[in-house]
């Protein structure tokens, strides 16, 4: 397109009565050029994707437009044509009378800082048009999505709204929504509390759509499953093992967790034994007790297993005799109390208990035996175990127990005589006394101690 070329061209102006517009209205632009007559006009609308074309809508300086775009104009006259400067552009956006909504998920009423919530704009009568969405935060920065929804980490407070426009037309939009406000809390934390052996996990402040997860503290801290644990609700446990416990709270995809819980320790019960003797024979007893170490002796209903088996069950008493009658009676035992009045229970540690098979025989040596003096005599139960005293004995038969004026009573398990004769031991412990098997005999000469 040529223009003549003069010295000082007049210049287009163009103005619109207004430069938004609801669909399907007109908007009027008005083309002038001022201080001179005999002007016709020439219209040209371009858009952000497409290049510039003339609106074949005659020569008038005035023209009404449906469309949303970048308009201009320019004035010519003569012949040949002396054309004018174009007009400045003007920006005309078509407004869709659709309404626009902005929705939350999950529609949680609290929120909290770092939780990851989805912000979806909703057109209402949209269906079947191609829509783009444009944002506007709390900071009023605005910038554009392709998708409906739109995820964020909640972090700032405030007003967050949203409108659209066709993907194939910039210059049309919906009006922005009503704005959606959003409140952010700072992170809460689990709250713990314990009724008996039942833990119960809250969250402070007081919110909806949580998971809860208990934990045990160890060495190594795991969260609690089915497997070792009884769920009553989805925040509430029962226990019977003791330690230290704490919980949290965990909703949202991905997983967005509260800090833990203060811990709370549940103490366990305590299983011993007495007397304390590491190995146990065919025949002897031990008397057990289970200690719950929280209330009273008779607030407990008290079981003792060994192993599988069930001893003793919600009996009233707290210690138990236990006589072992053979080798398969060895094996774990453990006390569990249940308070009565309620289903709280929690169980001991497990005590292992080694029973042998074969009754025990003292062994009787001489171990000091000078020419013509006094002889030394150690007797030991064979095998070596401990809680023993011993007896001492003369004669053919293991009838005559030796006492203080017999011989000189050194420790224990040893004494020295001076008196020929044949001598044998034994051991006992318990009470009632549980003795071993008697030594083999030992002769003593009065010159000349031999072993027969």
């Amino acid at each position: 397109m040529c223009l003549s070329n003069i010295a000082d061209r007049a210049r287009a102006t163009l103005t619109a009565a207004t430069t938004t517009v609801s669909v399907g209205d007109r908007v009027t632009l008005i083309c002038s050029v001022e201080k001179s007559a005999g002007w016709k006009y020439e219209w040209f609308r371009r858009t952000s994707h497409t290049s510039e074309d003339t609106i074949n809508d005659g020569l008038n300086g005035n023209i009404r437009v449906s469309q949303g775009g970048i308009y201009r104009c320019r004035g010519f006259r003569g012949e040949p044509a002396v054309y004018s400067d174009p007009s400045d552009e003007v920006t005309i956006q078509i407004t869709f009378s659709n309404k626009v909504s902005v929705t939350q998920k999950p529609s949680w009423s609290q929120i909290f800082r770092g939780e990851r919530i989805t912000l979806t704009c909703e057109v209402q009568g949209g269906e079947g048009v191609q829509w783009e969405y444009e944002w506007r935060t709390p900071q009023s920065q605005t910038f554009r999505t392709k998708q409906k929804d739109w995820t964020i980490t909640a972090s700032i407070s405030g007003d967050y709204s949203c409108k659209s426009r066709p993907t194939d037309d910039s210059y049309s939009a919906t009006n922005w929504s009503e704005a959606l406000r959003l409140s952010f809390l700072d992170p809460p934390k689990a709250q713990i509390s314990r009724s008996g052996g039942t833990l119960t996990c809250s969250v402070n402040p007081s919110s909806s759509g949580w998971s809860y997860y208990f934990y045990r503290v160890e060495k190594n801290q795991e969260v609690l499953t089915l497997q070792n644990t009884d769920f009553y609700s989805n925040r509430e446990i029962r226990v019977s093992q003791g330690g230290v416990y704490r919980c949290r709270g965990g909703r949202g995809e991905p997983v967005y967790h509260t800090e833990f819980s203060d811990p709370v320790t549940i103490v366990d019960a305590v299983l011993t034994f007495e007397p304390e003797w590491s190995t146990i024979f065919t025949g002897e007893f031990l008397t057990f007790k289970c200690d719950m170490k929280e209330g009273r002796t008779d607030d407990w209903k008290y079981t003792l297993k060994r192993s599988d088996w069930t001893l003793y069950s919600d009996v009233t008493q707290q210690d138990f005799k236990i006589t072992f009658h053979n080798k398969s009676h060895s094996g774990d035992h453990q006390c569990c109390g249940l308070r009565k009045g309620s289903d709280y229970k929690k169980c001991s540690n497990r005590v292992s208990i080694r029973v042998s098979a074969h009754k025990p025989k003292a062994e009787l040596k001489i171990t000091k035996s000078p020419v013509g003096g006094r002889v030394t005599l150690s007797c030991s139960v064979k095998p070596s175990s401990s809680g023993w005293s011993f007896f001492w004995f003369r004669g053919e038969k293991p009838s005559k127990l030796l006492r203080t004026q017999d011989a000189d009573f050194l420790s224990n398990g040893q004494i020295r005589v001076s008196q020929g004769g044949v001598y044998r031991c034994r051991g006992g412990r318990g009470e009632p006394v549980y003795h071993t098997e008697f030594s083999d005999p030992v002769t003593i000469g009065e010159f000349n101690p031999c072993v027969i």
